[in-house]
């Protein structure tokens, strides 16, 4: 983002839904018990406590200051009774400090919690629903890494909000209260150079203002190549992480393939972007520490030097001159409030860019359906799939498959072929709402339950009964049900292990994962069964058994392959082929057999 003003705009995009949430949620109050209430006052709650805790800090910085004359003029006067009695009051003030202090830290992270839940809910969401995950895939938007963005992005937004906003507002409200003591302290003691006085209205303020904006001007020049350098870090962080994760999940491929040597070159290539990017940080922050350590120790003496000549010339005493230097730090440390978070600013910038692009992304994506032309999907009442003068496209424009009439009835068991890249795969894709890209409509079944078995079933990492339960939640069939239908795919083995937790996608073979999810149709039972070349890592003989117990355990389902296997015929009652027109496929007129 090129201004702050448009990091403040994203960052209200970001942060302003949430104080305005209706959502229904609970609310642990100790011994009081739970409560439910709307979000938004439970937000707007805690964040006005944490606001309000921060003021009387503020306040206490105040009567601090004041404290410092009398108890540094009571040592000066060697005044024991005042020594004892300022003791004490700093001893109730510091009580009352610490009090403040663990309760803003723990409201604080009680907000940031709910906060990030609710984000989170918020942009999976956006990110999952009506196959949005899968459009934005295949846009290529702008939204690299989404977990990452999920995970970690919105976790160092709340967080670096929230301490940025508070210390901004920290900042605001000591300047203003102590802008008053040092302009009153400028009169007390009175500029003073070489002997001669100078009748400066609020010298003090003005010295604190110069001395603060140069520091902060400086620190802005050095520091901020760090934005984009903090950016940067994150991607190739991110990218590093899932290069991990793909060799993890592919782990057999690359060792039957002696792919590891090639392996590691690729991750010490992405890793290499992370160590030439973290290098460019460590020089660019070593050069703002190198100022900001100078500036902080410098800021220490600076008042000191400034009002020791009045203090020499006995103008006041030294509890005066150690109010004098307080107040002088606190607006000082008030306006070089810039200074001292810049490094937190630009993480925070980059984390406000990074979220700002994946919003952005998510909603490009969703948007597509809404951008004619597109593939859309009619629900109605024929009691058939169809889809008649459809163009379905690749996401780049390019044409793919040309369907005149594909009529699917109720009932039916119809083959699809076709040479490989003709599109099959991405015409059982429009029927199921995912592929908005080409122009026409297809027509399903209002209320219809339709199931898509692709070739690779996705197994969520969880217990097994999770896997072959997906995508209901577990618990939602009964476990003997689940032991029957695995034992009539062929995994009987695997009934006595359905609280087993793991990554089942690695620990299953390519057939038994093709089993899993016909045991996952059999349970379902859906009115309409698509198959994308789900038995193809099965021997023929097990592919026809499978096909005989969809027909003996679910006789009214509609059924729909993509298969190349010949055998395949004989299971359904008739084919559909795609050829090759010029440039495109078309879908070829349909011939049948005996069922």
């Amino acid at each position: 983002m090129s201004t702050v003003t448009e990091t403040l705009a994203a960052t209200w995009r970001l942060a302003a839904p949430y104080f305005r949430a209706d959502d229904i949620g609970e609310v642990s109050v100790g011994p009081l018990g739970r409560f439910r209430l709307r979000e938004k006052w439970a937000g707007r709650g805690l964040l006005a406590a944490v606001i309000a805790i921060e003021l009387a800090i503020v306040a206490i910085t105040v009567a601090l200051n004041a404290w410092n004359a009398r108890f540094y003029d009571a040592l000066q006067n060697r005044n024991w009774d005042s020594f004892v009695y300022e003791l004490g009051f700093f001893c109730v003030l510091a009580a009352v400090f610490i009090l403040l202090a663990v309760y803003q830290i723990y409201l604080n992270q009680w907000l940031q919690i709910r906060w990030r839940r609710w984000m989170t809910e918020r942009l999976l969401g956006e990110w999952l629903a009506g196959a949005n995950h899968y459009r934005m895939q295949l846009l290529g938007e702008s939204a690299d890494n989404p977990d990452q963005r999920i995970a970690e992005d919105i976790q160092l937004f709340v967080g670096r909000t929230l301490s940025l906003g508070v210390g901004l507002l920290s900042a605001v409200v000591t300047l203003i209260s102590f802008v008053g003591i040092l302009w009153a302290l400028s009169a007390q003691a009175p500029l003073m150079i070489g002997g001669t006085t100078f009748a400066i209205p609020g010298y003090l303020v003005f010295a604190a203002l110069i001395y603060a904006a140069l520091g902060t001007l400086l620190t802005h020049l050095i520091g901020r190549a760090l934005v984009r350098l903090n950016f940067d870090q994150q991607r190739f962080e991110a990218d590093f992480r899932v290069s991990l994760v793909r060799v993890r999940e592919n782990a057999e491929q690359i060792a039957l393939l002696e792919g590891e040597e090639a392996e590691r070159t690729r991750l010490m290539d992405r890793f290499a972007n992370v160590m030439r990017n973290w290098w460019a940080i460590m020089d660019r922050q070593k050069r703002l520490t190198f100022f900001t350590a100078g500036y902080s120790q410098v800021s220490t003496v600076f008042p000191f030097i400034v009002a020791s000549p009045a203090y020499f010339a006995g103008a006041f005493q030294l509890g005066g001159l150690m109010q004098t230097a307080s107040a002088f730090g606190r607006v000082e440390n008030s306006l070089a409030f810039f200074i001292s978070a810049y490094t937190s600013f630009a993480e925070w910038r980059a984390v406000v860019e990074r979220l700002g692009g994946f919003e952005a992304a998510a909603r490009a994506a969703r948007n597509v359906p809404v951008t004619p032309p597109v593939v859309a999907v009619a629900r109605d009442g024929a009691g058939a799939v169809s889809a008649r003068d459809v163009a379905l496209a690749l996401p780049d424009g390019r044409p793919l498959l040309k369907v005149e009439d594909f009529t699917v009835a109720a009932g039916e068991r119809v083959l699809v072929t076709g040479p490989s890249g003709s599109g099959k795969s991405t015409l059982f894709r429009a029927v199921g709402g995912i592929w908005p890209f080409g122009d026409g409509v297809v027509r399903v079944p209002d209320g219809a339950n339709v199931m898509l078995l692709p070739q690779r079933p996705y197994l969520p990492v969880g217990s097994l009964r999770a896997a072959v339960s997906f995508p209901a939640e577990p618990g939602t069939f009964p476990d003997a049900e689940i032991a029957q239908v695995l034992g009539e795919v062929g995994m009987a083995e695997f009934a006595e292990r359905l609280d087993e937790v793991s990554l089942w996608g690695q620990r299953l073979s390519g057939g038994e994962q093709q089993r899993l999810a016909f045991a996952r149709a059999l349970l379902h039972a859906p009115d309409w069964l698509f198959l994308d070349e789900a038995t193809a890592s099965l021997d023929e003989a097990s592919e026809a058994a499978l096909y005989r117990l969809l027909s003996e355990r679910l006789p009214g389902v509609t059924v729909v392959s993509i298969g190349h296997r010949s055998t395949l015929a004989e299971f359904h009652g008739r084919t559909v082929r795609l050829v090759r027109d010029g440039s495109v496929h078309r879908v070829a007129v349909a011939s049948s057999q005996a069922a």
